[in-house]
């Protein structure tokens, strides 16, 4: 009932299939395991979710592949156009968040779709605020680029057909 769900999870934070299959499998013995402590409190479902999310960072931080320790300081950057989203699909954006270093990709995910604070996502990962804060806006910044790049090959490919 739940495996699409919770497998879509582990997918958006670990980009192998396979990895993603074996964190996964280990996701749900863990939500076996400790079905005893849900407290009925909030919904089953977010706490399955929750537990899926801690199994995937507990994958992301035994592999350390991910480079996490880049402090820009007060980076900022403005709220830029982003309607080379707009021709996209939603496969084609995962793809493309899938593309992300696994830092910046970790810390997306965190913010943008499971919602935590930049305080929860550091002390989550062991990394300062300021490393959360910047690792979301350089994904920004490559998911932008990423999609520009995407789009402009959509319109080449375009502009092609309707030639042919």
């Amino acid at each position: 009932m739940y495996r699409g769900l919770l497998y879509g999870i582990c997918r958006r934070y670990i980009t192998q299939p396979e990895n993603a299959e074996d964190v996964f499998i280990e996701g749900f013995y863990k939500i076996f395991a400790k079905i005893g402590s849900f407290k009925n409190e909030g919904s089953f479902e977010g706490w399955m979710k929750r537990l899926m999310v801690n199994e995937c960072l507990m994958f992301i931080r035994k592999n350390k592949k991910s480079h996490m320790t880049v402090e820009l300081g007060d980076l900022q950057i403005d709220n830029e156009d982003l309607s080379a989203l707009d021709n996209l699909q939603t496969a084609d954006i995962l793809k493309m968040v899938n593309e992300l270093p696994t830092g910046y990709r970790t810390v997306f995910n965190l913010y943008v779709v499971e919602g935590y604070k930049h305080r929860e996502i550091a002390e989550q990962l062991g990394i300062s605020i300021n490393t959360s804060k910047s690792q979301l806006i350089l994904a920004k910044k490559k998911l932008r680029q990423i999609a520009e790049k995407k789009t402009r090959v959509i319109g080449l490919k375009g502009q092609i057909d309707n030639k042919y």
